[in-house]
Parts: C-alpha cells; structure tokens; sequence
C-alpha cells in the first residue's frame, strides 16, 4: 500500500509519517530528506530550489518498493493536484492500493507556534518562516480518505487512526 501524506510545513505531517512507517515496518520516503541529499550531491546552496525533482525521485523509490510488496509511506506537502494525482499513478503502475491522507492544524496560533518554533532540522532544506508558509501555495486536498487535525489529535491518535484505516483497507 502506498500511504501519501500532504499537508503544510509545520502541521505536524512528518511526526505522523514516521511514527506510521514505524508501526507498519514502511518505507519512509520523506520529500526533505530527498531534497537535502540532491542539493549536497549536486553542490546546490541548501536555500536552492531544486523544482518537482525530489517529487520525481520519490515517485520512482515508492514504484520500486511497492514492486518489492513493501509498504511505503510518501511524507510530502504535495500543495496541489498534480502531485496527488502523480502519488495516485505511482500506486496504480504498481497495483498497489493508495491511501491519501491531508494533515491540518485548525489552531492557526499553535500553527504559527510550531512553525516559528522549529529547530534547524537536518533532513529539511532551510525551513520557511510563518510569513512563508502563509503564503505558501496549498489547495485542500479534496480526494483524502483521511484529513488529521493536529489541533485535535496527538500524534499517537493520529497514527492508530492511520493504521487502523490501513488495516480496514487491507481487510477489504
């Protein structure tokens, strides 16, 4: 299965992926991670926007996996149709069943608090500021089966609530 996450930088997405991939025994193909390790093999300054190509990296690692049978867990903020529908392909080349899941933080001040709050993370590219992110380019993601608020829930909840979709989709 794949399992696509999205949502804006600061919601709380990654926590939720990685605690996913975890408890599934995933892969765990994280966008930032991709991104940080072309920027440092091609020389790239870590402020350098290297397009959809981290996107395309992704898409083939999780084609690949899902070949093997292993489960992949895609960690992205995928803003727009394009790339969920390229997610939704990638499953389908591999007739693997594709859950997409948009995480939110209804709080906007908790939002603002993580987001001004973050550490330097290692795995990300130069992590955006507040003014960033609300100008970012997002449109709600209308086809996930799943929408997480993380104003809400914790990221324990969120998982078991992810795990137990995955279990039910497995069933059927």
């Amino acid at each position: 299965m794949l399992i696509v996450f999205g949502g804006l930088p600061g919601v709380g997405k990654s926590a939720i992926a990685a605690e996913v991939a975890r408890r599934l025994r995933a892969a765990y193909l994280r966008i930032d991670v991709i991104e940080v390790a072309m920027t440092r093999g091609l020389g790239l300054p870590k402020e350098g926007d290297i397009g959809p190509a981290g996107y395309i990296v992704a898409y083939d690692l999780a084609r690949s996996n899902l070949a093997l049978g292993v489960p992949v867990v895609a960690d992205s903020v995928n803003p727009v149709p394009d790339t969920r529908a390229a997610w939704r392909a990638v499953a389908a080349d591999a007739g693997a069943p594709c859950l997409e899941i948009e995480v939110v933080c209804s709080d906007l001040a908790e939002h603002r608090r993580r987001v001004e709050g973050r550490l330097d993370d290692p795995a990300a590219l130069q992590p955006p500021t507040w003014a960033e992110v609300e100008a970012r380019h997002y449109e709600p993601w209308l086809e996930a089966r799943l929408r997480l608020d993380t104003a809400i829930l914790s990221v324990a909840e969120s998982a078991a609530l992810v795990c137990e979709t995955v279990a039910r989709l497995a069933d059927s």
